[in-house]
């Protein structure tokens, strides 16, 4: 089972910012990736408590920003107890048989086990610093790095892009 695309989830609400709190965006986003029963069944607890996670997973991403492994880890652990992960097996849309994290409950508690499982996949597959607090000013997006040499330092080419414009232009004016 590839969890990856769970930690990408939690990627993605820790950089929807206030967004997260618009139920259209909220929808859109898990429409998007795949999760349309769950937009459906979204309701106003679940944005609470999603907004919740939301700033629980920015600390673990500033955590392994800074550096400090023992922090973002004690974080997930904390994630990890109030979110225990519930497998269940399902064979849907003609797909062979395979794991799902939660399929009952509310969406907020799926979002929450999935993402939070995610994460700790990525840290105990990969290191805490793959996690990582985009380095383009004024960014804080948050990014996962699953490049083989371990090089990512941005949440998207347009913030490489722009990091890489600005250091140019304060070259050029130092010369």
């Amino acid at each position: 089972m590839d969890l990856t695309s769970y930690a990408e989830l939690a990627v993605q609400l820790v950089n929807m910012g206030n967004e997260l709190k618009d139920p259209f965006s909220l929808r859109a986003l898990l429409e998007e990736t795949g999760r349309t029963e769950a937009a459906a069944r979204l309701t106003r607890r679940d944005i609470d408590a999603l907004c919740e996670l939301r700033d629980e997973l920015a600390g673990v991403f500033a955590a392994a920003a800074d550096g400090d492994d023992v922090d973002a880890v004690e974080r997930l652990n904390g994630l990890l107890v109030r979110h225990p992960v519930h497998p269940q097996i399902s064979g849907h849309d003609g797909q062979p048989w395979h794991l799902h994290l939660t399929e009952g409950g509310r969406v907020a508690d799926a979002l929450a086990v999935g993402s939070v499982m995610g994460l700790a996949s990525v840290v105990t597959r990969l290191g805490v610093d793959r996690l990582g607090i985009c380095q383009a000013s004024p960014c804080r997006n948050a990014y996962l790095d699953t490049s083989s040499n371990r090089s990512r330092r941005y949440c998207s080419e347009r913030c490489a892009s722009r990091a890489n414009v600005a250091a140019y232009r304060a070259r050029k004016r130092g010369a």
